[in-house]
């Protein structure tokens, strides 16, 4: 099978049996095996009435979705997919379009991504029941396959950072961890549509579905709730590594104001000092005296060390 183009004039058609099996006969579609497609937007336009989804189902501009969701119609399921980049969520989602009935599902896509899922799980999957539920399950499972692990990445790296900040190994910037919580939120919020999504399924509003195979959604509405739970707790894990880099931050601070208030006060005596002999006026009886100086040097540092004592035992210092 070629790689997937917006040109191409052939349907990438599979057929659900024990694994996906390709077909280039449309008369799949006839069939009581449920059959699975991907096609890009220029051949729905010209094909869509082939699948017989009962309604017009126009995805618009594929690269305008902005949503995972889906929408049960009086005939078919249809829906939207925009699935965030793992490797740089900067980077604009990868978005396509779709819709089921009981026969089949129909994959609405111009940038190859469901393609390669779909042969990703043609190549992996073998199932002692097949059914478009099972694949259903397979195809999200595959978008959200590693997340888990993504996840622990970050909770290392966030116990990293706030090691670094508590015993003061590094000089740290906290730009990571608010990368970090922004890619999360990412994630968050497309884990939340995905559940909504699962849910739909899984109301199976159009009998599409068998009711002994709606346990796939469950089970898929399971998973997605553990990683949205996950992904709520490492967002609330970054506020407070946050909270304690400000913490640690106003302590350094402190230190700093602690260290010249000392500072001043132990000199202070001896700005007294200074400012007393510096009004020169002419009855100073010590300024002729030619022990004066040594003597004022004496006393300076009996100050100094008086406070610094004093400090100490106070512990100001």
């Amino acid at each position: 099978m070629g790689n997937f183009t917006k040109g191409d004039d052939a349907n990438m058609l599979y057929v659900i049996e024990e694994t996906l099996k390709s077909q280039e006969d449309d008369t799949i579609l006839n069939k009581k095996k449920p059959y699975v497609t991907v096609i890009s937007r220029e051949q729905w336009k010209s094909r869509r009435d082939q699948f017989d989804m009962g309604i017009e189902i126009d995805p618009g501009e594929l690269s305008d979705i902005i949503t995972t969701k889906a929408e049960a119609n009086y005939d078919s399921l249809t829906g939207t997919f925009s699935i965030p980049n793992r490797q740089d969520f900067t980077q604009k989602d990868t978005t396509f379009a779709f819709a089921l009935d009981e026969k089949g599902i129909v994959f609405i896509d111009d940038s190859g991504t469901a393609l390669r899922i779909v042969t990703q799980i043609q190549n992996t999957k073998k199932w002692r029941v097949p059914c478009l539920e099972r694949f259903i399950y397979d195809f999200i499972d595959q978008l959200i396959n590693g997340d888990q692990q993504l996840m622990s990445r970050y909770e290392w790296e966030l116990y990293a950072l706030e090691k670094a900040i508590t015993h003061e190994q590094d000089i740290i910037s906290i730009d990571r961890v608010n990368d970090i919580r922004g890619d999360v939120r990412d994630l968050h919020n497309h884990y939340e549509q995905l559940l909504d999504m699962a849910e739909v399924f899984a109301e199976n509003e159009n009998s599409f579905f068998s009711k002994d195979n709606l346990r796939y959604f469950r089970l898929l509405t399971d998973r997605i709730e553990r990683l949205l739970d996950t992904s709520s707790a490492i967002s609330e894990y970054t506020m407070q590594i946050r909270d304690l880099y400000k913490m640690h931050l106003d302590i350094k601070q402190n230190n700093i104001m602690t260290i010249l208030t000392a500072v001043t006060t132990i000199f202070m005596p001896l700005t007294l000092i200074v400012g007393w002999y510096g009004m020169n006026f002419h009855y100073m009886p010590e300024l002729n005296y030619k022990w004066s100086y040594p003597i004022l040097i004496i006393i300076s540092i009996l100050l100094v060390i008086g406070n610094i004592i004093v400090f100490k035992k106070k512990k100001w210092m």
